[in-house]
């Protein structure tokens, strides 16, 4: 039978329908629009489906990857960083709007679960997997199954707090780790340096380059990667870490961003395997699909 799954995300909602096989049948991509506010989401989302439901016309339950994640007090959607999302009952609405059962999950878990059953981790038991982008995320899968924890924060390293000096994160706190390894925080790095403005991506290649600022901020980036996986790995002890989003592509990371993790961990040495993502732009859509399988 034919999945759909949804990739809820800040700046595009994505949609696919995946065969028995996992291979795509049909694909939608659209602008999320978020600052039109929640109910025109929920439109875009039902959007979506209506357009994908003719491609799998015996779906039952369509999963859903959204920033956040649902509170196991209330329903509704927290943490996420799409922030009109939060404190609104977004399962539900959505239920009630598309007329199928939803299985909603974090974005990040649904990439960790893809490239752990499909792509970068496979034969993995414990993998961990992580988002470097806009904002920075995490997942956990142990055997092939995704593990949210009873408070659906498992995974969640972009917020813990590791500089309690650092920058206010919409969170609450100061000093997370996605206010500090976010693209917008490596480019604020560099900013501060004093140096023209440009993306992560532009400013890991200017330091490949040889520029010496966007080398001094690079390293310095590198130095926090590596406190922060640090603190994960010492306390999951993964397989493997599999890396997505963005920030991914830029290949210090699995060369001296992973000398700094074993700086950091406790151990003696760092036996973890570092890995890029092999989906791409669709592990969290994968994901999404494989929740309703």
């Amino acid at each position: 039978m034919a999945s759909i799954g949804i990739d809820l995300g800040g700046t595009k909602i994505e949609g696919v329908v995946l065969d028995e096989q996992l291979a795509p049948v049909h694909r939608v991509r659209v602008a999320t629009e978020r600052e039109r506010g929640y109910e025109h989401i929920i439109g875009r989302v039902a959007d979506v489906v209506e357009t994908l439901r003719p491609h799998a016309p015996d779906v039952r339950v369509v999963g859903i990857g959204t920033p956040g994640s649902l509170s196991a007090r209330t329903g509704t959607l927290k943490n996420s960083n799409t922030t009109c999302l939060n404190g609104r009952p977004l399962r539900a609405d959505l239920e009630a709007r598309i007329g199928l059962p939803i299985v909603l999950e974090n974005d990040a878990n649904c990439f960790a679960l893809a490239e752990a059953c499909h792509g970068a981790a496979v034969g993995g038991r414990m993998v961990f997997g992580v988002i470097l982008g806009t904002g920075v995320g995490g997942g956990i899968v142990i055997d092939g199954r995704l593990w949210s924890g009873p408070q659906h924060i498992a995974g969640e390293w972009g917020h813990h707090a590791i500089d309690p000096a650092g920058p206010a994160c919409y969170c609450g706190q100061r000093g997370c780790v996605e206010t500090l390894l976010s693209g917008p925080a490596l480019e604020a790095m560099h900013r501060a340096a004093g140096s023209a403005s440009g993306t992560a991506v532009e400013i890991a290649a200017r330091a490949a380059s040889g520029d010496g600022v966007a080398v001094t901020v690079l390293e310095a980036w590198l130095d926090r990667f590596g406190r922060a996986l640090a603190n994960v790995v010492s306390i999951l002890d993964p397989d493997v870490v599999v890396l997505g989003g963005g920030l991914s592509n830029i290949e210090a990371l699995y060369t001296r961003g992973r000398d700094a993790v074993a700086r950091y961990v406790f151990n003696d040495e760092l036996r973890t395997p570092i890995v890029k993502n092999r989906l791409g732009d669709s592990a969290g859509v994968i994901g999404a699909a494989l929740l309703g399988g």
